[in-house]
Formats: structure tokens, sequence, C-alpha cells
């Protein structure tokens, strides 16, 4: 009689967050390990079951097809595993994090929806303001953890990674030379409104502010719908919209960082902080490679 396979927990949890990052680096850093560990750990479980889970190249790193079989069954193993510990150990803890309305992103959803699933007593409460509001209600107390971008910020904080600006605006934008550039933003207290204003100001630029949004949202389905020129991060251009700075002569905009600050002391909790943060260093690695359209 064949012996039953045991799953390894640890080895699971390697192989999940390798796929949800796409990177032995990042899986390391968010399991607070060693990429010379985690690979020991995703061979023992590839021998153990018999195939061959990821493939891994100097420039990539993604699921085998037997790997992307496997990925939903491992999360709700781990689930099934959190759950149960949990049971012998049911304080529910909690962390409020601010993300800054600029900063946040397609990522953000993702990571938290997988730290709900591996840690079912930790809830992880999200507010998304601008920088300056989140910084303040760090300072209050009121946040275990913010990430914001680097503005007029004077503190140190934990760098995540580069930020990337562009001028963006709809391919159907008909900008005349005799008009002031038609322009949108967040609100008159949003940092990237200043980068770019004072850019505009120091380049001798005349503009026009025709839309103030509420949200990023707002925003976005302004520029797409052909009202203004607006300023995005390069991963958070509007779709359908292109990059614009060379059709107008728009000046350079200066680079930014985004900074993680924390009082979070826990294991636990420092534990998901840390798969945040890996997650947000992998997806600005990737967006850093992909293409931006523009617009000549």
């Amino acid at each position: 009689m064949t012996s039953p396979t045991i799953l390894d927990v640890a080895a699971v949890r390697v192989f999940v967050a390798i796929a949800d990052l796409s990177s032995f680096t990042r899986a390391a850093e968010a399991l607070g390990s060693t990429q010379g560990a985690i690979s020991v750990k995703l061979r023992r479980l590839e021998d153990q079951l018999g195939q061959r889970l990821v493939e891994r190249t100097p420039r990539l790193v993604r699921l085998s097809p037997q790997g992307a079989l496997f990925i939903d069954a491992a999360r709700e193993f781990l689930a099934a595993h959190e759950k149960a510990v949990a049971t012998l150990s049911a304080t529910r803890r909690r962390f409020a994090l601010g993300v800054a309305a600029h900063v946040a992103g397609p990522e953000v959803t993702t990571l938290l929806a997988h730290l709900n699933a591996y840690d079912p007593c930790l809830t992880i409460e999200v507010r998304i303001e601008t920088p300056r509001a989140l910084l303040d209600a760090f300072d209050r107390g009121e946040l275990d953890a913010a990430i914001v971008r680097r503005e007029d910020v004077r503190r140190d904080g934990e760098v995540l990674g580069p930020e990337h600006f562009g001028w963006f605006a709809s391919p159907n934008l008909r900008c005349r030379p005799d008009e002031p550039l038609r322009f949108a933003a967040l609100s008159a207290e949003c940092g990237v409104r200043n980068i770019a204003t004072q850019a505009l100001d120091a380049a001798g630029i005349a503009w026009s502010e025709v839309f103030v949004g509420g949200s990023s949202s707002a925003v976005a389905a302004a520029v797409s719908a052909g009202v203004a020129i607006a300023v995005f991060p390069l991963r958070l251009a509007p779709p359908g919209t292109v990059e614009v700075s060379e059709r107008y002569a728009l000046p350079p905009l200066p680079d930014s960082e985004i900074l993680l600050f924390s009082t979070l002391v826990d294991a636990k909790s420092r534990e998901a902080l840390r798969t945040i943060a890996a997650g947000f260093r992998s997806h600005r690695s990737r967006d850093a490679n992909a293409p931006v359209a523009a617009l000549a």
C-alpha cells in the first residue's frame, strides 16, 4: 500500500509566496528567510509531489503547468491550516494600514486577500488619504503603518521602491498652442499636483486647472474622457491614455520614492507587513520594465 503524501506547511507557504511575488528574492523577504532556504524547501516539495512547480530563468520566475494546477489547492491547504491553528489561539489582532491615494494600486487588494487567507485572526483596516493626512494620523497613533510617497516628508522610512511619473492624456485630446494647458488634479493639497504645477511654472508653460476631482478614479475618468492632461505614476496611468510629454513639450518630472512607516512589533503582524512590503517591491519591479504608450 502506498504511503499518503504529507505536505509540509512551510514548504507550501514558500511555493505560494513565490507564486504571488514572482520572485525568490521577494518571497524570501516576505517570509523572513533567505533565497537559499526557500529554494531548498521548494525543491523538497517538488520532489515530494514528483512535479516541477516553478520555472525559473535569470529574468523570469513563473509557475509551471503543474504549479498552475496546484496553486489554488495550495492556498486552500494553507487557509485550512491557519484556521485550525487559530481555533487554539483565537486572539483577534488588528492593524490599521494607511495607503496614500496616489500610491494604492491593484496589488493592494490582492495582497490583503492573501493575508486574510493566511491569518484569519489578523484584521487589517485600510485607510486611503493624502500622504500628509496619513502621516499625521500615524503620529497620533491612529495608524500602525503607513505607505506614502516621499514628497515634503522630512523623516526616514523604509524605501519600498522608486516612483516614476508621466504626463497622460486621451489620444483624442486637442490642445491649442494659444491656450493654457488644461490640467486635472486630485486636490489642491495633492503632492503630485504640486510637482506638476511647479514643473510647468518653471518651464514657463501657462496652465489652467479645469478639473479637481475628489478621488484618483474621478481624475482618471476626466483624463480618459479627453477633458484635460494629468500627471500619474507610470504604473497607474488610466486605461486608454498615452504619455504626451513629447507631443506638448512638457517638462520632465522628478522621480520619487515609496516609503513605509510602521510601529508594529508582534511577530505575526510584522510577517503580514513584510508580505505587503515585498508585494509592493515586486509590483514596482515589474512595472519598471513595462512599456508606456507615448503619443508623439
